[in-house]
């Protein structure tokens, strides 16, 4: 079938741009792999200051009734076998869409940080305990520890606390291969003065600005309890690792170590704790590989999360007619792919020859993008503004080069 606008990704981003496309009367498709429409909002819970509770899945189910309304299509459970110039995306059940434009927002997908045991049935990533905790109303274990500590991790903590589970400690990957920074605690206290604003007590909040400071990160990896400190009454260990998950069938126990101020392990330390499931936090990085099917030209940003299309200031990439947005693009939060999702659709729709006051339609898509960052609670990438400003660069000299 033909369409003005195909959709691959049935997330935030993507509902937001097929939303304003049809709004200027584009006929547009969405696919996605799996049975419901929302992507990563069906599995987020959180209350906002001031703001109170985002429940992701009922903003999902909004605006998938909005774009039903706007007679766009969705095809669920469908998973995309080819992108062929100029535009054609075959799917896994015989179905072939053709089109003028593309817009890839397939997200993110999370990193593994494998450590002995972790193939126990049991052991999972924790945007999987996120969608089962919040989406599916199970709860993952009675007593859960989570491995990595950072904003996912300390957000499905929460959650998972809040649904009653017992969450006995979040506890720092060991150094691997795999771990990189993540298994230093200086580098962990750095990155955590940048969530100061969300420290639950007023002590808290003032300890997490001054770890801004280096020599205070030097201080605090070295003399940061053993015992952790609790964030709304869950065990925070910068100084013990979990280097081994036990369990005949299934988790049973973990192994916990100490650890000093470089991550590396103390010889004369040994921990067992008994536990019924462990989440392992990894981090996210984009999930591109559509990009790079449809030939587009990429680029490693770390700021960004890892290898990126490169794209325009409008979310078009180096291939005309392929659009990106979302977490492809930079790890973000919802709202901001949201944002990103309506620029695109309004850049899609001028391209379509549908509006009239395209210029300034788009400035100011762009300039909410910007806001929504600048306003984000949780900022999964510290330097995600620096990323921006490297792929802006890198867009002007592919265009002078082409």
């Amino acid at each position: 079938m033909n369409y003005d606008l195909i959709i691959i990704g049935a997330g935030p981003a993507g509902i937001s741009a097929g939303i304003k496309a049809a709004e200027y009367g584009a006929k547009v498709v969405i696919v996605d792999e799996n049975p419901t429409a929302g992507g990563k909002l069906l599995g987020q819970l959180h209350e906002e200051p001031n703001q109170g509770w985002w429940i992701g899945r009922k903003v999902a189910e909004s605006m998938v009734d909005h774009a039903n309304r706007l007679g766009i299509t969705f095809l669920l459970e469908r998973e995309v076998w080819g992108l062929y110039p100029k535009w054609t995306v075959k799917l896994n059940k015989g179905e072939e869409l053709t089109g003028p434009f593309v817009l890839i927002a397939t997200g993110a997908a999370e990193k593994a940080t494998p450590i002995p045991g972790w193939t126990l049935p049991g052991v999972m990533a924790i945007g999987a305990a996120q969608v089962i905790n919040n989406y599916y109303r199970v709860r993952t274990g009675k007593k859960v520890a989570i491995i990595g500590i950072n904003p996912l991790s300390f957000t499905v903590a929460h959650e998972l606390q809040l649904a009653g589970t017992n969450v006995v400690g979040i506890f720092i990957p060991p150094i691997n291969d795999f771990s990189d920074e993540a298994s230093n605690p200086k580098q962990i206290i750095f990155r955590l003065s940048n969530l100061a604003h969300l420290a639950p007590n007023f002590m808290l909040k003032i300890a997490g600005q001054m770890a801004k400071n280096p020599l205070i990160q030097v201080i605090g990896a070295q003399f940061f309890p053993y015992k952790g400190v609790k964030i709304w009454d869950i065990p925070l260990h910068l100084r013990k690792t979990v280097v081994e998950i036990r369990g005949s069938n299934k988790v049973e126990q973990i192994i916990v170590r100490k650890i000093n101020r470089d991550g590396l392990v103390k010889s004369d330390s040994f921990e067992t704790l008994e536990v019924d499931c462990v989440c392992i936090s990894g981090g996210l990085y984009p999930l591109a590989e559509l990009a790079s099917l449809a030939g587009c030209k990429f680029a490693y940003i770390e700021e960004l999360g890892g290898h990126v299309p490169i794209h325009s200031a409008e979310l078009e990439t180096t291939r005309e007619g392929i659009f990106v947005a979302g977490n492809i693009i930079g790890i973000e939060g919802a709202k901001v792919a949201m944002a990103q999702g309506e620029l695109a659709g309004l850049s899609i729709s001028n391209r379509l020859g549908r509006i009239h006051d395209a210029k300034s339609l788009i400035k100011e898509a762009q300039d909410q993008v910007q806001e929504v960052r600048r306003n984000a609670l949780i900022k999964f990438l510290p330097s995600i503004e620096q990323g921006k400003s490297k792929m802006h660069q890198l867009w002007n000299q592919n265009v002078i080069n082409t």
